[in-house]
């Protein structure tokens, strides 16, 4: 395979605003929150960073967008989007371009206001469309991997409810201990586990919240890095898969999986040296829109074997304490999903896990985190998976 970006390239700060419904703030103050936080991480001003990667989805239409708010002294501002993969994409550019030497101190930077507008779900541009298709919400056209999952492995009704409501009740439980989340409160499992459908087998509790947000990252290359400071971020993997949308086309797809991350997650273990995920990897924050993704997820990325993800997510394995905590900050059912700002917000967990700063989620001997995000369905998407780590090597 090509070189890749193993150990060539550093975070040095991190910061991230609280999502949520963030009606007391503007979109200005969000990017101000989260570089605030981020410059004094990284002991910096603004005007030490050459170039900025800024991540957005529908919040903003170029680079001035983020320069206009911030006041960047004519500085290069690349607006990146890439579907529910923005965020992590546009710190995959920010690393390329410092590894390549273009630039010695990037800013990956995601954010997006989805609240103010009143619309309650994703603000989708117009594409291609010949108008044939039909056009279901976004939790029913998850819902038929649930219940090609049942078919497939065996569950009855009744297993795989309890499964997806476990999977929430983690994340809720994860998310009451996520100062920065937007649901802050643990759900009684009961109450999960009753609640109404919203697209069946999908109840309302499966579906992930709307929210603004705003985190980023300053990147520079490892050879820089301890001059900033002693325990830099190593980034070990950054890898997309875009679909051909083979899948949605072609009647050997059975719903209960998605091939580009399948591809993204193979070729970011090959990029980072990774043999076995489900022992190697220390946190995996991964793309949870709706429960069933993340059940999918655990098979997908090679946390668990084909049909056995329903079986570990019920034995505890993904939980906090678990053997792989898997969307230890409470994952998008907690913190909502502003498009831009996710997957850089994940990153952000590994980062304060990895300085001891996660407060009541802390876990110890923290190594290695990954970040999955996917958008689109699980037909047709794009998906990215990116992995970090403590030390070189």
């Amino acid at each position: 395979m090509a070189m890749g970006i193993r150990d060539k390239v550093a975070v040095i700060g991190m910061g991230c605003t609280k999502f949520g419904e963030r009606f007391d703030c503007s979109m200005e103050d969000l990017m101000v929150e989260a570089v605030q936080e981020c410059l004094a991480d990284a002991g910096m001003e603004i005007n030490d960073i050459d170039a900025f990667w800024f991540g957005t989805y529908s919040s903003g239409l170029a680079g001035d967008t983020l320069s206009n708010r911030l006041k960047i002294q004519y500085k290069p501002v690349t607006r990146v989007e890439n579907k529910c993969c923005t965020g992590t994409d546009a710190f995959r550019n920010a690393c390329y371009a410092v590894a390549s030497g273009a630039c010695n101190v990037a800013m990956a930077i995601g954010a997006e206001k989805l609240k103010d507008g009143g619309y309650s779900g994703l603000a989708i541009p117009n594409w291609e469309n010949d108008r044939t298709n039909p056009d279901p919400s976004a939790p029913a056209l998850f819902a038929p991997s649930a219940t090609a999952y049942m078919a497939k492995y065996g569950l009855t009704e009744e297993q795989m409810r309890h499964t997806l409501s476990r999977i929430e009740y983690k994340n809720h439980a994860n998310g009451a201990l996520s100062p920065k989340a937007m649901f802050q409160k643990e759900v009684p499992f009961e109450t999960i586990l009753n609640a109404p459908y919203i697209a069946y087998p999908l109840t309302i509790y499966d579906c992930s919240g709307v929210a603004d947000g705003c985190a980023c990252a300053i990147v520079v290359r490892t050879e820089d890095a301890k001059k900033y400071r002693a325990d830099p971020m190593y980034v070990k993997a950054l890898q997309i898969a875009a679909g051909p949308a083979h899948s949605e086309k072609h009647q050997s797809y059975d719903f209960t999986t998605v091939v580009e991350t399948q591809k993204a997650a193979a070729a970011a273990y090959a990029e980072a040296g990774i043999t076995d995920p489900r022992k190697e990897i220390s946190l995996a924050e991964v793309h949870d829109c709706f429960s069933i993704t993340e059940l999918m997820l655990y098979e997908d990325l090679g946390f668990s074997e084909r049909g056995q993800g329903w079986k570990d997510a019920m034995d505890g394995v993904f939980d906090r304490d678990g053997e792989l905590p898997v969307n230890i900050s409470g994952g998008l059912k907690s913190f909502g999903h502003p498009i831009g700002a996710t997957g850089i917000r994940m990153l952000y967990e590994s980062w304060l896990q990895f300085h001891g700063r996660a407060g009541a989620r802390q876990r110890d001997n923290m190594k290695l985190g990954m970040t999955h995000n996917m958008g689109g369905t699980p037909y047709s998407c794009v998906s990215a998976v990116s992995i970090v780590g403590t030390e070189l090597g």
